[in-house]
């Protein structure tokens, strides 16, 4: 069954990502009105999410923030489609980084190093810079159920050489290439909820106090890796632009949990200045402190 519906899904995917930018985003918007209108994704969840983080906005400017949100989402999810066609022209063109040279100089100085992102704007097409950066781009994922699906993500994923690695083999990856004294930039998406049994800090995110990720700070301390985070901003439609920040240069430096502190503070400066292109279908603040 999961090998039908593949066979089934991909050669629609294929067309939508070889339409040209024009029709591709009327589909966008036609999706968002499928997905907001009718099949009402997760509106509940987007709309409590909305009312935790922003209570000080009235129900009118929360709608407005939603209805933006919803509009990005699909384009957004489209974007990851249409990178099955897209070409590295149009792909430069369209997601710029700004101080590509501040990763580059890690890797002169043969520095690995964890690379933190959010899920805030276009994060899927972040793994179009490997070719940049001066060494081997790691993406460590979540592996999807269905096996078919799974294999297209990765084709996907690495269509600019960037290795994906599993959840469950990324400490062993980064053991062996530390053996192998293979330079390597390791990117985790860190601003999501915990699972209950990897809970080790806590802190305020967005005014709530909620557990959070630790373990890129973790991995950075055992494996002596400096910590980059990247914020990506949406300039206009189909249209971004990445900028790198110096977390961590040494993580020894800093007192256990301070890194992921810096880190989330600067997600949060993210989401307030535009909080339409933060993922508000996650269940980010499930298991607040104050719940």
């Amino acid at each position: 069954m999961q090998f039908i519906v593949y066979i089934i899904a991909f050669p629609l995917l294929w067309l939508i990502s070889i339409l040209p930018f024009r029709l591709f985003y009327l589909l966008s918007d036609f999706v968002y009105f499928l997905v907001y209108r009718i099949i009402r994704y997760r509106k509940s969840v987007v709309r409590e999410n909305l009312a935790l983080t922003f209570p000080h906005l009235s129900k009118a400017e929360r709608k407005v923030i939603e209805k933006k949100f919803y509009h990005h989402m699909c384009d957004m999810f489209l974007e990851m489609v249409k990178t099955i066609s897209i070409t590295p022209e149009e792909m430069e063109k369209r997601f710029h980084v700004t101080n590509i040279e501040l990763v580059q100089d890690y890797a002169r100085r043969g520095k690995s190093v964890i690379l933190v992102a959010s899920h805030y704007a276009s994060y899927e097409w972040l793994l179009t810079i490997n070719p940049k950066i001066g060494f081997q781009g790691i993406a460590v994922y979540k592996k999807i159920a269905n096996p078919y699906f799974d294999k297209l993500i990765r084709k996907i994923r690495s269509k600019y050489d960037t290795e994906l690695v599993e959840t469950r083999k990324a400490i062993p990856t980064m053991a062996q290439n530390q053996r192998d004294g293979k330079l390597s930039m390791y990117g985790l998406a860190s601003d999501q909820s915990p699972k209950l049994d990897r809970i080790f800090h806590s802190m305020k995110f967005m005014g709530i106090e909620v557990p959070v990720h630790t373990g890129a700070e973790m991995l950075a301390k055992k494996y002596d890796l400096s910590v980059i985070m990247v914020k990506v901003k949406k300039v206009s439609r189909g249209h971004y632009e990445a900028t790198f920040l110096s977390i961590a240069d040494n993580p020894h430096d800093y007192k256990n949990f301070d890194i992921t502190e810096k880190y989330l503070k600067e997600v949060e400066k993210q989401i307030l200045e535009a909080p339409e292109f933060y993922l508000w279908t996650h269940k980010r603040w499930k298991h607040r402190v104050d719940k």
